[in-house]
């Protein structure tokens, strides 16, 4: 196995303990406001625009969606014309993880001098 394939598997034994693909956030963004209520495609890309400044395109959105799917951390449900996204109970415990997991990873970076700012960790 050379040194590529060693990283690879480094960044996927990591990617599997935290739960989601850190890297673009965009799977903490979804896992983190679906742990909230369940939420239709077009719900979550304004709350993620309202976060990040910029909504994001369907398809950017709709593929994370699909492989937060089929990895079992999200359920789809039809709602008459919407399809509704909510968190599994693996979802759950992976949003867990990957909150847990990005204070510890972020933290220096969240807290801005002379702002106290305070990190919830766990659903409400």
């Amino acid at each position: 196995m050379n040194s590529g394939q060693k990283m690879n598997k480094t960044r996927e034994r990591k990617r599997k303990s935290v739960g989601c693909d850190m890297r673009g956030m965009l799977s903490f963004m979804i896992l983190w406001l679906l742990s909230k209520r369940p939420m239709y495609g077009q719900e979550l890309a304004l709350e993620i625009g309202k976060r990040k400044g910029e909504k994001p395109n369907p398809g950017t959105i709709y593929p994370a969606l699909k492989e937060l799917t089929s990895r079992g951390l999200i359920e789809v449900r039809s709602d008459g014309r919407r399809t509704i996204y909510e968190l599994t109970k693996e979802g759950s415990a992976t949003v867990s993880r990957a909150q847990k997991y990005f204070v510890r990873a972020y933290k220096d970076i969240i807290t801005t001098t002379g702002t106290r700012t305070s990190i919830h960790i766990g659903s409400r």
